[in-house]
């Protein structure tokens, strides 16, 4: 029998007059890794940030592993505690996440605000820098860090705490090709495992790779949803929801092809 990690129903949320979800429904099942696709504007990242309990629907209904995932609920100290245990978010931009004076105060803060035993602590980062290959940037200042190197630190700094269920908005966006192979084998690796991973993301070619389920977004509702390989060979599916286009070429011959190309969003 399998268990709902996520469950949400037609929830609405606007950003002032633009409506980010228009009656959005989905259920994420537990250990399952799962894509959220569409072009800029979609809502993938604003669903990412409700799920995480940062932002909360102006109506429709929520719940995590059963229980409702409202802003009341996340008053109550006991269940946010288990909630902030449980779920990690990371999001796209790294510079949003990362606040402390080094590497290795910033992957000790989760634990510390969880109070673990400093020994813990302490052998946890080194297992962690050991793990993400950035044990040479410890006494390094965040800020300071290359894109590649902060985005690894970001991830390093939640993957600390073993969550159950993660967040990755865009995981593999603006990082160079070293970097971005490292998220993506990082991801291969859990496949089959109990984490429930929950990534929105731009690139199709690595979809299959990441993922064991795919929910394609369109004007803030899911329009599709199934097996990455079946939803990204459905062509016309793709040119509807922006995620291809074709544009015509003329060749020398005088003649005029259309050839598909993938867009690569960075949106909301």
């Amino acid at each position: 029998m399998t268990t709902s990690v996520f469950e949400a129903r037609n929830l609405v949320y606007r950003y002032r007059d633009t409506l980010a979800l228009n009656g959005l429904n989905l259920t994420i099942e537990q250990g399952k890794h799962v894509a959220l696709l569409g072009a800029n504007g979609s809502g993938k990242s604003t669903l990412l940030r409700i799920l995480d309990g940062l932002y909360f629907p102006e109506s429709g209904a929520l719940s995590f592993c059963g229980e409702p995932l409202t802003e009341e609920h996340l008053r109550d100290d006991s269940f946010a505690f288990q909630f902030r245990r449980r779920v990690g978010f990371v999001f796209q931009n790294p510079d949003v996440q990362l606040f402390n004076p080094t590497v290795f105060d910033e992957l000790a803060f989760g634990p510390l605000q969880l109070r673990w035993p400093k020994d813990l602590i302490r052998q946890r980062i080194g297992e962690m820098l050991e793990q993400m290959e950035i044990t040479h940037l410890k006494d390094r200042p965040p800020h300071h860090l290359s894109g590649g190197e902060k985005k690894r630190v970001a991830l390093a700094s939640v993957l600390i705490l073993d969550p159950e269920v993660l967040l990755l908005d865009e995981p593999t966006a603006a990082l160079d090709p070293k970097s971005e192979s490292r998220i993506i084998d990082l991801l291969i690796d859990w496949k089959g495992s109990l984490k429930t991973v929950v990534m929105a993301t731009h690139d199709l070619d690595v979809v299959e790779d990441i993922a064991d389920q795919a929910f394609i977004f369109q004007g803030g509702r899911v329009i599709a949803e199934g097996l990455p390989r079946d939803l990204l060979r459905d062509e016309a599916l793709l040119k509807e929801t922006n995620l291809i286009h074709s544009h015509r070429h003329a060749h020398p011959s005088g003649e005029i092809h259309s050839h598909l190309h993938r867009h690569h969003d960075h949106g909301h």
